[in-house]
């Protein structure tokens, strides 16, 4: 869910600079170099050490309390959770438990703030100002909300800061500046008749976001539903909750009224379940996985037929032909496109496809890159990636590779846990050769650092191979015909084509896949649609 080293380079050519200005993935820095401070405007901040960051981060206060009805509040069962960063496997703090109960107290909050328009009938100068003062909180207390997200997630803090939160600082600026861009429609009619359409504000909207990138994406769904007028409850993934949690809070300090944003940590299989079955939610926003995605639309369907959106998984291929350009550029790309985030994306270019008679070199050159992402301590600015999210996510990934072996492909590199001293949960980058697309690694989303490389011969097998996968969130292909360009970017069938980069789009374009990865989009205006009703008016004169 970002932006790397070949992002919006034109068609024919792989040798642009590197642009860093996109919401979900990001490849600005160097492989193993520092890290950037991304603070407010005019602040001063100490260098990026290792020994800064962990002095800094021993100050920090973690959130831990639901935000309902606009005030902080404990499980009403008193229960909370263990919150374990993958850092060192050690818990940071207790998190409120949120279970139905909370759930149907913030539904509650979120409609009689909705019903008595509080925000829904705000007038749009008033949403925007609100909207960017939210947006200024996020960037004076940006160092703050990188950090929570580094030690609650385990990506390094220099990502953080110089790509998770100015791109979520981003959306919150961008759509405040669309809401007063969206307009109606005159239909045509008979002369005796007016006839329009608007478009008004859904209601409660539902949303649940993943925990890969928590701020994020959780600044995808409450933006555009802000700004369209809608109240949301926010339920954050168990994993990562402490910066949803400090998003609510400075809601509250921009002036958001009370009830528009509630957040409610806890479990899917309770917090979860209970948002989608509650029959006071008009939507449920999701991202995450199929497996949930397929449990929200069955939930959906058993309470009111809310609507539902889904952003679920990919198996994305990066077709690399003989004619490419730029091989350094697009084995960078590539192993950018899997290493990024330690692998924990859902649009990672997991399956890399490379033309039989260019295979073998171009391998060569994609492994010496992958060496450049060992990952080290997150909070370390020399730590080009960092852990995986959980100490079950790791065993998910290290099972793959057992049947990657098993199945016959060859490992070229990596393959172990790494810094298990640390109590931390990391994988060093893994190449997989001689894969095939039938094989257990090409069909199944992995969720980690680990790279299938399959071999085609000619474009008509390199498309039949791209496609043959349940999903179809993302593609790439890097070559130098135009023509080629433009012909297999129409038979690939995914959300997204990137030619001669990977990620290479930022909020202006919509984000989304089709067949099981999903339907709806994130991003661009596009994704104000999902939180808005149309409505047909007319109006007959009467002599």
């Amino acid at each position: 869910m970002a932006r790397n080293p070949g992002s919006m380079v034109p068609v024919l050519t792989a040798n642009a600079p590197p642009r860093n200005d996109g919401p979900r993935l990001a490849a600005s820095r160097r492989p193993g170099g520092g890290g950037w401070c991304f603070c407010a405007r005019g602040a001063k901040s100490p260098p990026m050490t290792l020994h800064n960051n962990l002095d800094f981060a021993a100050t920090l206060a973690f959130p831990s309390q639901a935000i309902i009805n606009g005030k902080l509040a404990a499980a009403l069962s008193g229960k909370a959770f263990a919150n374990t960063s993958p850092r060192d496997g050690k818990v940071l703090n207790q998190v409120a438990e949120c279970g139905a109960e909370d759930v149907n107290a913030a539904v509650k909050a979120a409609r009689a703030a909705f019903e008595d328009g509080r925000w829904r009938t705000k007038h749009p100068r008033e949403k925007k100002k609100i909207m960017f003062r939210l947006a200024e909180l996020m960037e004076r207390d940006a160092k703050e909300l990188a950090f929570l997200e580094s030690l609650d997630m385990g990506k390094p803090v220099h990502d953080c800061l110089a790509i998770d939160i100015p791109t979520s600082v981003n959306s919150i600026r961008w759509y405040a500046e669309a809401l007063d861009k969206v307009y109606g429609e005159v239909a045509t009619t008979p002369a005796d008749r007016l006839s329009y359409v608007v478009r008004e504000p859904l209601g409660v909207v539902g949303a649940i976001v993943p925990w890969n990138f928590p701020l994020h994406m959780a600044c995808w769904k409450v933006a555009p539903a802000l700004a369209m007028g809608n109240s949301i409850v926010l339920k954050p993934a168990e994993q990562s909750p402490l910066t949803a949690l400090k998003l609510g809070q400075l809601a509250l300090e921009a002036g958001v009224p009370e009830g528009v944003l509630n957040v409610v940590p806890g479990f899917g299989e309770h917090a979860g379940q209970a948002l989608a079955r509650h029959m006071d939610v008009d939507l449920i926003a999701f991202t995450g996985s199929g497996e949930v995605g397929r449990k929200l639309m069955i939930y959906a369907g058993e309470s009111n037929l809310k609507r539902v959106a889904l952003e679920l998984g990919g198996k994305s291929p990066q077709i690399v032909f003989a004619d490419a350009e730029d091989l350094d550029a697009a084995a960078e790309a590539a192993a950018w496109g899997i290493f990024f985030n330690q692998g924990e994306v859902c649009n990672a270019a997991s399956r890399l496809l490379v033309e039989h008679s260019i295979k073998d070199a171009f391998l060569e050159k994609v492994l010496a890159k992958s060496k450049a992402y060992m990952p080290g301590d997150p909070l370390d600015p020399a730590s080009s990636t960092g852990a995986l999210v959980s100490e079950g996510q790791m065993k998910r990934v290290l099972g793959y590779v057992d049947v990657a072996r098993k199945e016959g492909a060859t490992l070229a590199l990596g393959g172990q846990r790494v810094r298990a001293e640390s109590g931390g949960f990391y994988v060093e980058p893994t190449v997989f050769d001689n894969v095939m697309n039938t094989h257990t690694l090409a069909r199944e989303e992995v969720f980690g650092p680990v790279l299938g490389v399959i071999a085609f011969n000619g474009e008509d097998e390199a498309v039949r191979i791209a496609n043959d996968t349940v999903y179809g969130l993302a593609s790439g292909m890097w070559t130098s015909n135009i023509s080629r360009a433009h012909r297999v970017a129409r038979k690939l069938r995914s959300g997204l084509v990137w030619i001669n980069g990977w990620d290479a789009c930022d909020i202006t374009v919509p984000f989304g896949g089709a067949k099981q990865s999903g339907f709806g989009r994130d991003r661009s205006l596009h994704a104000l649609e999902k939180y808005t009703e149309l409505k047909g008016i007319s109006v007959t004169y009467r002599a």
